[in-house]
């Protein structure tokens, strides 16, 4: 143990300093995709309309379950890839959304045109929830313990080998 505190290393992430943190963030990141989840569901039948071979409406319910797969899974199970996954849902809504509000894309595929070049109350409350979640787990993903808990396992099968 050195004897300058400076130099010992930073508390584990998941020390009992640091849980609430951790804790108050996934709660964070999975309200976020709660709301996100909940808007995409209630405006998916005004959605059913707009349609190639997928209708946004059906795209919307898509949204809506995997955004809620990923509030379950920051608050269940405490790995890092649900951290990413819960970023990537989060960080793809939100720039498909901004997408197509300002650039009129036309159909791509069996993707409907979805460009809707206005703001409504439902739309800025998913931006807003979308931006909580992608910085709660962004920062669970910088703070996590999954780094240390890597590196001790590496470094333990180094000394088997």
């Amino acid at each position: 143990m050195p004897s300058d505190p400076s130099l010992a290393a930073p508390p584990d992430t998941g020390s009992p300093a640091r849980r609430p943190l951790r804790v108050l963030l996934c709660v964070l990141a999975a309200a976020g995709l709660a709301v996100d989840a909940y808007v995409h569901a209630k405006l998916a039948d005004r959605y059913d309309p707009i349609s190639a071979s997928i209708s946004q409406g059906t795209l919307f319910r898509i949204e809506a379950g995997v955004a809620g797969l990923a509030a379950l899974l920051v608050l269940v199970w405490r790995r890092a890839v649900s951290d990413a996954f819960a970023w990537l849902v989060a960080a793809g809504g939100l720039a498909l959304l901004l997408v197509y509000r300002y650039i009129n894309v036309g159909k791509l595929g069996p993707v409907p045109n979805m460009y809707e070049p206005v703001w409504f109350w439902d739309k800025k409350l998913v931006v807003i929830a979308q931006a909580v979640t992608i910085v709660a787990t962004s920062l669970l993903l910088l703070t996590g313990s999954y780094r240390r808990r890597f590196t001790a396992r590496r470094r333990s099968r180094r000394r088997v080998e």
